[in-house]
């Protein structure tokens, strides 16, 4: 489940942005985290596994044809193809309007999501 981000979850999305690898210097990690505590563009929304334990945190560009997902991040234990595709798939029912796009980081992974399911849905 995406938990939108409020300031009282600071220190665990800072945790969970901590293991992408371009976010590691904490001066970078708090630029990161004031973007999207000051730019109304960009959302931060926390994951809670299905232990109902937020365990990813995925940082977005909203346009208004277009999301653009910058940053996916899940704890070593729920890292997987699978549940960045829920993390999709749940992006997508927040935003049904707008085509989702990946960053140079996520392009990879946005585009497996769709041909994933194109193929489940034969289209």
């Amino acid at each position: 489940m995406l938990v939108k981000y409020k300031s009282s979850y600071e220190k665990i999305a800072m945790g969970l942005l901590s293991f992408i690898p371009d976010l590691k210097d904490l001066n970078t990690l708090t630029n990161e985290i004031a973007l999207y505590q000051d730019d109304n563009n960009h959302e931060l929304y926390l994951w809670k596994n299905n232990s109902d334990d937020f365990s990813g945190v995925v940082g977005i560009e909203v346009a208004d044809k277009y999301i653009v997902v910058r940053w996916i991040s899940l704890m070593p234990s729920d890292r997987g193809e699978g549940n960045s595709f829920l993390i999709l798939d749940q992006l997508r029912k927040l935003y049904p309007q707008q085509k989702m796009m990946g960053s140079l980081d996520t392009t990879k992974l946005v585009a497996k999501w769709i041909e994933h399911n194109r193929h489940q849905t034969g289209v």
